[in-house]
């Protein structure tokens, strides 16, 4: 960029010099958000990041009734209080928008966009930072999320497709023409299993994604699959990895769906490999819709979600031996913290491994015992 052009989102770029407001509160407060989201774009951020940043420091500034050159940190106290006593927001929640809020701040107070400057002389007053390390919560933990979320067991995991699959063979015996999209919705909570993909990755695959593996030709064309969407890091576009198949009936599942039922429900030149009967592709909610009815139906923790099947595959594959890296590949993992995080490894796996470890100590005592005898 032309170090003598003024920087996206500055504040030459948003009002026209000389030109008289109708109501300059509004509108320099507009013309702040627009600043902040063309700055944030040309990072090369997500839309969907910055439009709910957008819409925190929105929900800021209505509850408060004032504009950034009137916020202090008092303000942000009572409406984070608000939000945790009355919404009961959840604490990573509450985290995000302290986030917000303070990286609009940090945009506004940079000489560089010239707000601060231009607030003082519309205004008398200026902006400042109001979110401080002294008024919001730290992040210790690595994992903050919900702790009631965790993997299916293996039993819950097998009730779960089969109460799927039956829900395909009750409605096909009703004669209704439902039961494809039924049936959709059970292959893909398999292979989203099977592959430990998160819902979008699921969500984005087309039927030229799986390929194969020349190092395990049984799985024949579907040895492999692509993922092209997988989790976006730090304003990067979305990450690509590859996923190796590692049980034979995922393939079995894909080919059947893919070669006998799929062409049934899709549009002709439509390669989504989940399509929907009125668009290309099945929705983010649509899923999470199924997979919550189906969850419900088996009288399961509703704390379980989508996701919880990629926690469930990370879990499964630990317990069944595979190696730790393998699996932190498998699931995209950048580091392999991430990855224990993810693995909910059971009773049953943690007693059997200190058994084969005591096994393996004893064993060796005794070994050399013998030697010196």
């Amino acid at each position: 960029m032309d170090s003598t052009q003024p920087s996206p989102g500055s504040v030459t770029l948003q009002l026209v010099d000389g030109v008289s407001l109708l109501h300059p509160d509004d509108q320099v407060f507009v013309a702040m958000l627009d600043g902040w989201r063309n700055q944030q774009l040309a990072r090369n951020l997500g839309f969907a990041t910055v439009e709910r940043r957008v819409d925190v420091v929105r929900a800021f500034t209505a509850y408060t009734n004032t504009f950034p050159w009137q916020w202090s940190a008092q303000l942000v106290d009572e409406w984070l209080g608000d939000l945790r006593s009355v919404r009961q927001l959840r604490r990573s929640t509450l985290r995000n928008y302290q986030t917000a809020v303070r990286l609009f701040c940090d945009f506004l107070t940079d000489p560089n966009y010239g707000w601060a400057a231009e607030c003082e002389r519309r205004f008398g007053t200026h902006p400042v930072q109001v979110v401080h390390e002294w008024n919001t919560a730290v992040h210790v933990q690595a994992a903050e999320g919900d702790p009631r979320k965790r993997a299916l067991t293996l039993d819950e995991l097998e009730a779960f497709f089969d109460a799927a699959d039956d829900r395909v063979a009750r409605i096909r015996k009703l004669g209704r023409k439902g039961w494809l999209p039924a049936y959709r919705d059970a292959v893909l909570f398999k292979v989203a299993y099977g592959y430990g993909l998160r819902r979008n990755e699921a969500r984005m695959l087309d039927t030229a994604d799986f390929g194969r593996n020349p190092h395990a030709p049984e799985f024949g064309s579907r040895g492999v699959c692509n993922v092209r969407f997988g989790k976006a890091m730090k304003g990067s576009p979305p990450k690509r990895r590859t996923v190796l198949t590692v049980w034979g009936w995922t393939v079995e599942v894909l080919a059947e769906w893919t070669e006998e039922i799929r062409p049934m429900l899709a549009r002709p030149g439509n390669d989504a490999l989940w399509p929907s009967e009125r668009v290309a592709r099945v929705g983010l909610q649509q899923m999470d819709a199924r997979f919550a009815a189906t969850r419900d139906e088996l009288g399961l923790d509703r704390a379980l979600d989508f996701h919880s099947l990629r926690r469930s595959y990370v879990t499964h594959l630990i317990e069944d031996g595979w190696d730790p890296l393998f699996v932190q590949q498998q699931a995209g993992h950048e580091h392999a913290s991430t990855t224990a995080i993810y693995s909910c490894v059971s009773s049953d796996f943690r007693t059997r491994t200190l058994r084969q470890a005591l096994d393996k100590t004893m064993k060796t005592a005794l070994a050399a015992g013998e030697r010196k005898r």
